[in-house]
């Protein structure tokens, strides 16, 4: 095998035992996230509402009343409000 094959061997090598790393480490952090979850259940809160709230606190201001706005609308078509 030439050397330029052989360092791309490890290169390719490195990649994959690097992503493998980084999916034990995801794989822990949502293991963390559902114990958070199911913590905040244990003390009466409503994880679905939770999830939301973070969901929305990733928006911008701009976004979320955007966002709102379309959701009034629509509602308002549907006799909701």
């Amino acid at each position: 095998m030439t050397e330029q094959g052989h360092n791309s061997n490890a290169q390719l090598k490195s990649i994959v035992e690097r992503v493998e790393r980084l999916d034990g480490e995801i794989k822990e952090l949502r293991d963390d996230q559902g114990d958070i979850y199911r913590e905040a259940r244990g003390n009466g809160f409503d994880v679905k509402a939770l999830r939301e709230i973070i969901r929305v606190r990733k928006q911008s201001p701009a976004d979320r009343a955007e966002r709102e706005a379309i959701l009034e609308t629509y509602m308002q078509a549907l006799g909701m409000l």
